[in-house]
């Protein structure tokens, strides 16, 4: 399968239409969710550009655009925490993707949990709030990245 993005036309085509015409921000980004395909978990968000997008829909794995390092990466490429792509969705505007994955190994998050949002915002007790850990790590990215991601 190849993948080609139309071109964007009217509003009705873009919001309601059947091609496939995604909205790249001015840097060539778009935004995208990978959800569990099972239980609806949200396990991540991380932007793609077209060459990822392309790469997610051809391969059924998923594929981003690292803004730090300027390069695509394959999910799992690293650590085997492979996301095999069940469906590809995308918001009304198409300027946003939702990924629903089954996701291969204990978790999604590089720093060791299911899902890369683990932490709540509580009150501190002082009248503030922090960050609170919502659970235990699923897995030890020590053991399992070569390289940090």
């Amino acid at each position: 399968m190849t993948v080609e993005f139309a071109a964007r036309g009217s509003h009705a085509e873009i919001e309601e239409g059947t091609a496939l015409a995604p909205k790249f921000d001015a840097d060539g980004l778009i935004p995208a969710i990978a959800s569990d395909a099972g239980d609806g978990t949200v396990l991540m968000m991380a932007w793609m550009n077209a060459e990822a997008l392309k790469a997610t829909i051809e391969t059924g794995e998923a594929h981003y655009w690292s803004r730090s390092r300027r390069e695509m990466w394959r999910k799992g490429g690293t650590s085997g925490h492979v996301q095999k792509v069940r469906e590809v969705r995308l918001d009304c505007d198409q300027d946003a993707v939702l990924l629903l994955v089954e996701q291969e190994g204990p978790g999604a998050c590089h720093v060791g949990y299911r899902s890369c949002f683990f932490r709540r915002v509580a009150p501190d007790g002082a009248g503030g709030v922090r960050l609170e850990t919502t659970g235990p790590k699923a897995y030890d990215p020590k053991a399992v990245y070569k390289t940090k991601p």
